[in-house]
């Protein structure tokens, strides 16, 4: 990667929604991750363990709001963990649930730091903020900074390996690359759309749907709380797209116009805050048709809003 390239992701992330993610401390003094200079950490070894170590932190420091669960393995042995954050209902009622992933893509570094961010803007938020703190009586977040541990840590690795954006896990028979991409290998219309059954391209969607630990393990979490879940979220870059159910062009998703009109309005409010567009959509619509991915699954099982944030800006092609 060339440093003008380099600079531009720096900005990027320092930049997000128009906040410096470094300046939230815990209260053990320890300070997020988030904000870091990308050119001194490219080849940092344990980046991801830094995110392990500030979750656990997190959950320490915030019992009454936090708690986190290790909801599977990666293919290398890594945790695939979530933070969970809502408080108690005073009426002891049921609660709702929205979910948050990042990080399905090893490449996209921004969407990691953007789980973190979500996660700091509502422990120093909710005390203060009344409709914050009703919120979180009524619904939790689940919140994973990383689905895909050990391609997110191998992108790390050196400059060669910066835009890897599959899994690690070992070549199937025949062919000599690692990998799945693990947003084409939901079981949601899987192989039949803009995915690669060759191993060696980068949605490549594997020997079978659901091959893959960490999609396993998203499915596995998910699919037991369908009937909590109202909304889904995987977070990815970049664009400045909202995209919805389904990527197949001739398959639409039974609210589609509820969709779209949530979508449209999260739009708006999201222009009001920085002055950004976003575009709101199907994937065949504004991007490229594919299948497999977790917001078509989310959607095919049950959960009735689902979503994938492209985030700003616009300046790199969606990926």
């Amino acid at each position: 990667m060339e440093n003008n390239s380099i600079d531009r992701l720096i900005l990027q992330i320092h930049d997000v929604n128009g906040v410096k993610f470094g300046e939230y401390k815990l209260k053990s003094g320890m300070i997020t991750p988030i904000y870091i200079d990308l050119r001194v950490l490219v080849s940092h070894p344990s980046l991801m363990n830094q995110i392990y170590r500030w979750m656990d932190a997190v959950e320490r420091e915030n019992p009454e709001l936090v708690s986190s669960t290790v909801y599977g393995r990666s293919y290398e042995g890594r945790n695939i963990t979530l933070l969970k954050l809502g408080l108690r209902n005073p009426g002891s009622e049921e609660k709702k649930a929205i979910w948050m992933d990042c990080g399905i893509h090893a490449r996209e570094w921004i969407a990691p730091a953007f789980c973190q961010w979500f996660v700091k803007e509502i422990l120093q938020s909710y005390k203060t903020n009344e409709k914050l703190t009703q919120l979180l009586q009524n619904l939790d977040f689940y919140v994973t900074p990383v689905v895909n541990p050990d391609g997110y840590v191998f992108s790390w690795t050196n400059q060669s390996t910066r835009l890897w954006r599959k899994s690690r896990s070992d070549p199937p028979s025949g062919c000599t690359c690692h990998g799945v991409d693990l947003n084409r290998n939901f079981n949601a219309n899987w192989g039949t759309i803009g995915v690669s059954h060759d191993c060696c391209e980068n949605n490549y969607c594997g020997t079978s749907p659901v091959s893959e630990p960490e999609t396993e393990a998203v499915m596995g979490f998910v699919g037991s709380r369908i009937n909590q879940i109202l909304c889904f979220l995987t977070i990815h870059s970049s664009g400045q797209l909202l995209l919805l159910p389904y990527g197949h062009p001739q398959i639409s998703a039974p609210n589609y116009d509820e969709l779209v009109s949530v979508g449209k309005a999260a739009a708006v409010e999201m222009k009001k805050v920085h002055g950004m567009d976003y575009t709101v959509g199907t994937s065949p619509q504004v991007l490229y048709a594919n299948s497999g991915s977790s917001r078509d699954w989310a959607r095919l099982v049950g959960i009735p809003f689902s979503y994938t944030f492209e985030l700003r800006d616009k300046d790199f092609e969606p990926i």
